[in-house]
C-alpha cells in the first residue's frame, strides 16, 4: 500500500469515497459489464422496454431473481469494512457509490453518508406512489401468480419496480446534487474500484480534481481519468484498504 496515501488520508480534512463494481467484487458479486459477464448473458431491459408492456416487467422481474439466485447471498469485504471505519473516524464525510448492492449499508455506513447514484437493488418501489416495497414480498406474490403478473404496488396497484436506476430511465436529480455538492467540498476524493467510464457519474471525481482536491484513482486496471489523477494505485481493492486502516489505526 502507498504510503502517499496514508499520508494523504491522515492529513485530509474533508475525504470523499466514490465507489464501482470493482469494490464488490471480493465479496462474490461480479462486474456486470466485463467480457462474459451476466449482462452478455441476461441483457438488462430499458426502462422505456420496461414501462412499455406487462410482458416485458414479468421478463424484467424473471431475470431479476433468477439473476439473485445465481449469485446467491453477498456480505461486506474487508474493504468495505475498512470504508466504514473511516467513515466513522470522521474522516469520510460522504460515500459516493454506482453500486446497487447495499454492502456499504450492511457495513455499518449510515445513509446518511451514502449517496446511491444508481439505485439499490434490495427493495422495490412504485413508479406511481413511490412506496417502498418489500422484495420478499414481491417475489412471493410474483411466484404466486406462476410468473404470469407482473408485481404490483401494495399501497396503490401500480406499477413496481426494482429501486435501481435502468437504462434509459433520467439519473435521480437529489442524489446527483448530493454527489456534486460532496466533490466540491472535498480535499481528498478517493476513487475505487471503477472504470470511470459511465457519466454522469464520472464526472465526478473530475469536478473534484478542477476544484483543487487531490484526486486518488484505485483499480485494478488504468482508467481514463489516470492521466488527471493525483495518485494512481493498481493494485488489489481489499487488501490495499484493509492495510490502510490497519496502519492508520
Amino acid at each position: 500500500m502507498s504510503l502517499v496515501l496514508r499520508q494523504w488520508v491522515e492529513a485530509a480534512k474533508h475525504i470523499v469515497v466514490f465507489t464501482g463494481a470493482g469494490m464488490s467484487t471480493d465479496s462474490g458479486i461480479p462486474d456486470f459489464r466485463s467480457p462474459g459477464g451476466v449482462w452478455t448473458r441476461m441483457a438488462p431491459i430499458m426502462f422505456q422496454d420496461f414501462m412499455a408492456s406487462e410482458e416485458n416487467r414479468i421478463e424484467a422481474w424473471r431475470r431479476k431473481f433468477a439473476m439473485a439466485d445465481e449469485l446467491g447471498k453477498s456480505f461486506p469485504n474487508d474493504g468495505h469494512k475498512a470504508i466504514a471505519q473511516l467513515v466513522q473516524s470522521g474522516k469520510v464525510k460522504t460515500l459516493i457509490t454506482q453500486n446497487i448492492d447495499n454492502l456499504h449499508q450492511d457495513s455499518g455506513i449510515a445513509d446518511e453518508h451514502i449517496v446511491e447514484l444508481h439505485g439499490n437493488g434490495t427493495y422495490a418501489t412504485c413508479l406511481e406512489c413511490e412506496a417502498r416495497q418489500d422484495m420478499d414480498a414481491i417475489r412471493a406474490e410474483f411466484e404466486a401468480s406462476q410468473m404470469t403478473r407482473a408485481p404490483a404496488c401494495s399501497a396503490c396497484g401500480g406499477i413496481v419496480k426494482s429501486a435501481t436506476i435502468s437504462f434509459g430511465q433520467a439519473m435521480p436529480e437529489a442524489p446527483m446534487q448530493r454527489a456534486e455538492a460532496a466533490s466540491l467540498a472535498c480535499d481528498l476524493f478517493l476513487a475505487i474500484g471503477s472504470s470511470l467510464q459511465v457519466y454522469p457519474a464520472a464526472g465526478f471525481p473530475v469536478l473534484a480534481r478542477h476544484n483543487g482536491a487531490r484526486l486518488v484513482i484505485l483499480n485494478r486496471q488504468p482508467t481514463d481519468l489516470d492521466s488527471s489523477a493525483s495518485l494512481v494505485l493498481n493494485e488489489e481493492i481489499t487488501p490495499t484498504l484493509h492495510n490502510l486502516v490497519s496502519l492508520d489505526s
